[in-house]
């Protein structure tokens, strides 16, 4: 499975403290504080950070999307992503809708760590 760009997103208490520390791990910054996320990257490294948003931190693929969140042109979209999944017998907590173009899924592992599969294309 093609689950494309992979990123982990990160439940945080402060979000202008979070950002300070990670830039001085010499992450650089997208987004607003205002919006109550941003996103963090370092080379092809990228943390996601979100406050009042999820309860759990969780692993973010992006089918679709390079590491710099540029479209591939071959990708497996998540409509097809879901139905190997299922078929696995795994147990999504949502699903996929069954038109096309930008949807999310996600499921748990057996720990109970969220993973979001969230296509943008």
């Amino acid at each position: 499975m093609k689950l494309g760009a992979f990123s982990i997103s990160l439940t945080v208490k402060d979000l202008a403290a979070s950002k300070a520390f990670y830039e001085k791990l010499g992450f650089e910054t997208s987004g607003k504080l205002e919006d109550n996320w941003l996103i963090m990257k370092n080379d092809h490294i990228i943390i996601c950070l979100f406050h009042g948003m999820f309860d759990k931190n969780m692993l973010t693929f992006n089918p679709g999307w390079d590491q710099d969140a540029n479209t591939l042109s071959d990708f497996e979209d998540i409509r097809d992503l879901q139905k190997k999944l299922l078929a696995e017998g795994l147990k999504l907590l949502n699903q996929a809708d069954k038109g096309s173009g930008p949807a999310s899924l996600m499921l748990e592992d057996p720990d109970g760590n969220p993973i979001l599969l969230d296509q943008h294309v």
